[in-house]
């Protein structure tokens, strides 16, 4: 266990992995507790935040468990009400829920759209609604928010809400980023490229024959010939949530071997 976050608490919506394997939460959380940082396991489904902390305290890490649904205020207050109880601060938000419907606006019911903005964009700000309070009391701390590089790329699949969501997320990480800069608060967003995690399986698979031709389409796409895993993202959450990071603030950073630099997507 490294020291990059000795002394941090840690609070991470969307903790769990949605099956088998290592979301890009689920690693982000272990991720900060590996470099000392005393975690709070956010998920809808408490059994997923429940193994998530179970890995981290395995490993000899402080970690809680906790179940919240993000698209309701009153359920976030509680958790990070709880977490504050356990822990007496916050310094790093992780904000990791998403999902995606496929379709664009004519395919695309209001019901899918609704889930969309509340599943994608809403968490950044409920969350940020709910823990800021408590990192300006306690004099600042790091916000790091995932979207995608669908925000500023075509992907190659068509889901309007996912890209039109997701690209409110980076603007909205630069608008806490500016508003609390003189107060402490770093807010930054990682923009995953093509990651094997288990919700591409859940999620998109559906657009190829099988499970295998996704794999060898998505990985043909990335320049570096495969895609990233969850830990390529959790990395990159733990050093800007880390004081190696503390002049970078606003950042949105493509983690996704070098495919926002190509013209070959999609």
């Amino acid at each position: 266990m490294a020291d990059r976050l000795k002394g941090k608490i840690a609070i991470v919506f969307g903790a769990g992995s949605s099956g088998p394997g290592w979301g890009n939460g689920k690693a982000a959380a272990v991720a900060y507790s590996r470099e000392g940082a005393r975690v709070a396991c956010i998920d809808i489904s408490q059994a997923a935040a429940d193994e998530t902390a179970a890995i981290i305290e395995g490993e000899g890490g402080i970690a809680i468990a906790l179940g919240a649904d993000v698209t309701q205020q009153d359920s976030i207050e509680a958790a990070v009400a709880a977490t504050m109880t356990r822990f007496g601060r916050i310094n790093i938000l992780h904000n990791n829920v998403g999902v995606t419907h496929m379709g664009g606006p004519v395919e695309l019911s209001e019901e899918q759209f609704k889930a969309a903005l509340d599943l994608n964009l809403g968490p950044v700000y409920r969350c940020s609604k709910a823990v800021i309070p408590h990192m300006l009391s306690g004099g600042g701390g790091a916000i790091v928010n995932i979207s995608s590089i669908a925000a500023v790329r075509w992907v190659g699949y068509p889901y309007f809400a996912y890209y039109a969501t997701k690209a409110a997320v980076n603007q909205a990480t630069v608008a806490l980023a500016m508003q609390y800069a003189r107060q402490g608060i770093r807010a930054n967003c990682i923009m995953p490229g093509l990651i094997d995690t288990p919700m591409i399986y859940k999620q998109i698979s559906g657009q190829y024959a099988s499970a295998e031709e996704m794999v060898a389409a998505r990985d043909a796409l990335v320049p570096m010939g495969k895609m990233g895993t969850a830990w390529d993202i959790a990395n990159a959450a733990v050093f800007l949530a880390s004081d190696e990071a503390k002049f970078i603030t606003g950042v949105c950073l493509p983690v996704d071997g070098g495919q926002t630099c190509s013209v070959g997507i999609g």
